[in-house]
């Protein structure tokens, strides 16, 4: 038996049948066994006379306006809740959905729990850069932070990069208001002292200009920083493409341009698109769950679970887990606070 993804079938946009096309495409492009998790009746209409993918039925959906854990508890037929709980029973390898990411979060520390040795899972974000992108963490999961928590953050995001994006020796930074040691709040400074002894290549403190600039693979900071930088610089992207549009619009210079620079725009569009991301994974519970965004579509499904079987071959829980076990053997976090 291959590789199997279990994916919930009713999250996002777009679902059933955006995220059915791109099961179907992973299934067969990736050479997984891809389980569709959701309503049965609804996931058949949209699979048509294609019956190359398993189904789980699950009549619940969480939606995105309901409060995560409170839907996780009182739906536990829900479709992100039972393709969790597939990789709990060892049905299934990994999941994915791009439904309620609060829901999908809940449901994988209700139902996976914790890496040993982690207080606060996280989420992270690949931004595009100069090189090539990235990893960002935390980006939402936790607002309130301790030093140790920033310390876990690193070491979760630098396994990342390493087992799944393929950087050697990630060089990971801690986001502040200045490169100098001095400079940051309390909690930046703490975790400066913290990161100084960790396990890990760490260059330093970092400020928002290098999110584009290459110089470091992975950034860390609290959930409610690394969610303003996300959005911020989301909006920022939207807002360059529709100044471009508008100027190409207004001016025929521009349009000639166009056609002459259309191969390099598409490149750059490339770059920024989070369908080729396709989605990120939880990191610090006890199984691989890919979040995807929530208007994803077929390429972006496929995508996302593209980036769970390369967790789950590249052994990213297992990497995460040695890497926290090394800190606390080391007594980093006791030694420094």
């Amino acid at each position: 038996m291959g590789l199997r993804v279990a994916v919930d079938a009713m999250g996002g946009d777009f679902a059933p049948l955006e995220i059915v096309k791109g099961a179907e495409a992973a299934a067969q492009e990736l050479k997984l066994d891809v389980i569709l998790v959701g309503d049965e009746e609804k996931i058949s209409a949209a699979l048509g006379s294609s019956r190359n993918l398993s189904i789980v039925h699950a009549p619940d959906i969480i939606k995105m306006e309901e409060s995560p854990v409170l839907a996780v508890r009182r739906k536990p037929q829900a479709s992100v809740v039972k393709a969790v709980q597939l990789v709990r029973d060892g049905t299934a390898d990994a999941a994915v959905s791009a439904g309620n990411t609060g829901a999908t979060f809940a449901a994988s520390f209700m139902h996976l729990g914790r890496t040993a040795g982690i207080d606060r899972p996280a989420l992270l974000s690949l931004i595009p850069n100069a090189r090539s992108q990235t990893v960002l963490v935390d980006v939402g999961a936790n607002v309130d932070c301790k030093p140790a928590h920033l310390l876990h953050f690193g070491i979760m995001g630098a396994m990342y990069a390493q087992k799944v994006l393929g950087v050697t020796q990630p060089r990971v930074g801690l986001l502040s208001i200045g490169e100098e040691p001095s400079k940051g709040n309390e909690l930046t400074l703490a975790a400066y002292r913290l990161f100084e002894g960790a396990p890990f290549r760490f260059t330093g403190n970092v400020e928002g200009r290098d999110l584009f600039s290459g110089h470091v693979d992975v950034i860390v900071c609290d959930g409610f920083t690394g969610n303003i930088v996300l959005k911020t610089g989301e909006g920022l992207v939207h807002t360059m493409e529709n100044a471009i549009k508008q100027e190409i619009s207004n001016n025929w210079m521009s349009r000639v341009f166009l056609g002459m620079a259309v191969t390099v725009l598409k490149n750059i569009r490339r770059r920024f698109d989070y369908t080729e991301y396709g989605g990120v994974p939880l990191l610090g519970v006890n199984g691989v769950v890919v979040v995807s965004h929530g208007s994803s579509q077929a390429k972006s499904i496929k995508n996302a679970i593209r980036v769970a079987g390369d967790a789950v071959k590249n052994n990213l829980v297992g990497a995460i887990a040695d890497g926290i076990s090394e800190v606390m053997a080391s007594g980093v976090e006791t030694a420094n606070g």
